[in-house]
């Protein structure tokens, strides 16, 4: 069985899924697939981190914990092991590149960071960015935004509309 050539993917293929979460969430119809219920909680003992998060999806109230290799990790896991039933493509989804940069230098640690992620389908790739005087809270909304966009895309894909930004 032969396998798919995926062409590569230039920066300028990068989708600004702000932006276009932006504009769903400024629409009145718009329903999220998802909605966090409780704030995450965070264990970090610096060896295993473990995330615990609560949402709504497919119509259920979900509680999930997982660990991972750092914060950032182990938020991603618990997101996608509780996105999982309801959506169970989003494993396919994949983080291929996260930054961080503060704002207010003079105040150091306590400036507000802004964490960008790229993510990836295997055949687009989004960004979205998120700001918080905390990283690993900017870190959380960042993925938990890069998974409602696969998800979005994934339906309008379904329903046989063109995703935003791209082709079919």
């Amino acid at each position: 069985m032969a396998s798919k050539k995926v062409p590569p993917v230039f920066p300028a293929e990068v989708i600004n899924a702000n932006r276009e979460l932006n504009i769903l969430h400024s629409l009145e119809k718009y329903r999220s697939p998802f909605q966090i219920l409780r704030n995450y909680h965070l264990v970090d003992d610096g060896e295993e981190p473990e995330a615990t998060i609560v949402l709504r999806a497919g119509g259920r109230e979900i509680h999930e914990a997982d660990t991972g290799v750092g914060p950032v990790d182990a938020l991603a896991n618990a997101l996608k092991k509780a996105l999982k039933p309801a959506f169970s493509f989003i494993d396919e989804v994949r983080l291929i590149d996260f930054s961080a940069r503060i704002y207010e230098s003079r105040t150091g640690t306590k400036a507000a960071v802004e964490v960008t992620v790229l993510q990836s389908d295997g055949t687009r790739v989004w960004k979205v960015s998120e700001t918080s005087r905390n990283i690993n809270q900017a870190s959380f909304y960042a993925l938990a935004g890069g998974y409602e966009y696969a998800i979005v895309h994934r339906a309008r894909r379904k329903a046989g509309r063109p995703p935003r930004g791209g082709k079919k």
